[in-house]
């Protein structure tokens, strides 16, 4: 449960506001008059608290459970115990997700500036929009409404959108790695874009995301970006993309809409990834990956065409 040293709780809520709020639908109609004063664990809830099963892994801590209402899939309520009201959901973790919002906002209605953060002359920021300490937003940066700058975050020749959480010590907009290679001394380019960044996007703490060289580089609507990515200049990337920790895109590469770049993988330069495709942990990817693909290894190549391979290998080692 949440320590309330950190964090306020907006509750309590009753269980039918929880139901319209998440659209799950409760198993049963008695009980749900109930109230619910803040979200928990299977084994740390108690009757007044809501939970979630999303991995039958866990289904005994759900048969064991104390909690007042639990989401769950229609196949496993009949796991719950007797004083459990069931809320049946497609998808219980979200549904979770937003009843604990609603518990925890992670949105603020109101805007601020802390304490030694800078704001850039020229700078535009949006209503209800946060900026946390150390923060450095550079001169005609526009930031929209509802966003969340986190603490020594610097955000340069930036456009953002709405709602977008900007995570600390983050560097946005700074110079791409673009030089002209020269044994009497490398020549840099100058670096002439923007770093356009539509609406509810997330960047992860200390992830970099560099400017364009002439063309922006953009980053799509929805699109979460982890921990200690790297982002070079002129990529492209397209809505609700996930690109998890340590991962690295070189400049110029398009990821298409939807598309999944796991925890180390690296994407080599002026490659498209298409859309929904998935890039596994540690992949390097020297080629362009089809819509919907999963590819996996260094070099990367197909999942199944990998593990014949790796099979492969394995059978000429024994020899």
């Amino acid at each position: 449960m949440a320590d309330q040293d950190f964090f306020t709780n907006k509750g309590p809520f009753g269980l039918l506001e929880i139901i319209d709020k998440t659209g799950a639908t409760a198993l049963v109609d008695t009980k749900i008059s109930k109230i619910i004063s803040d979200v928990a664990p299977l084994d740390k809830a108690d009757a007044d608290h809501i939970s979630f099963l999303d991995n039958v892994k866990y289904k005994e801590q759900f048969s064991a459970t104390k909690a007042g209402a639990v989401f769950c899939h229609e196949d496993v309520a009949h796991l719950a115990p007797k004083n459990t009201v069931c809320l049946i959901s497609k998808s219980p973790y979200k549904a979770y997700a937003l009843a604990a919002q609603m518990f925890y906002p992670i949105y603020q209605n109101e805007g601020s500036i802390s304490p030694n953060a800078i704001i850039g002359e020229g700078a535009v920021i949006g209503r209800n929009t946060i900026i946390e300490a150390g923060a450095v937003i550079g001169k005609n940066v526009k930031i929209g409404e509802g966003c969340f700058i986190g603490a020594n975050a610097s955000i340069t020749h930036t456009i953002m959108g709405d709602y977008c959480r900007i995570y600390p010590g983050v560097r946005i907009g700074q110079d791409g790695f673009g030089f002209a290679m020269d044994p009497a001394g490398h020549v840099k380019v100058p670096q002439l874009g923007r770093v356009v960044i539509k609406d509810h996007v997330e960047v992860g703490a200390n992830s970099c995301i560099d400017r364009g060289s002439g063309p922006d580089t953009v980053i799509g609507e929805g699109t979460w970006i982890d921990n200690l990515v790297q982002i070079g200049h002129n990529v492209k990337i397209g809505r609700g993309c996930i690109l998890i920790a340590q991962s690295g895109i070189a400049g110029s590469s398009v990821v298409e809409d939807y598309a999944v770049i796991a925890a180390q993988a690296g994407v080599a330069g002026h490659l498209t990834i298409g859309m929904g495709a998935q890039i596994a942990a540690q992949s390097g990817i020297m080629r362009d990956v089809p819509s919907g693909e999963k590819f996996m290894g260094s070099p990367g190549a197909p999942i199944k065409e990998y593990l014949r391979q790796v099979a492969f290998l394995k059978k000429a080692i024994k020899r």
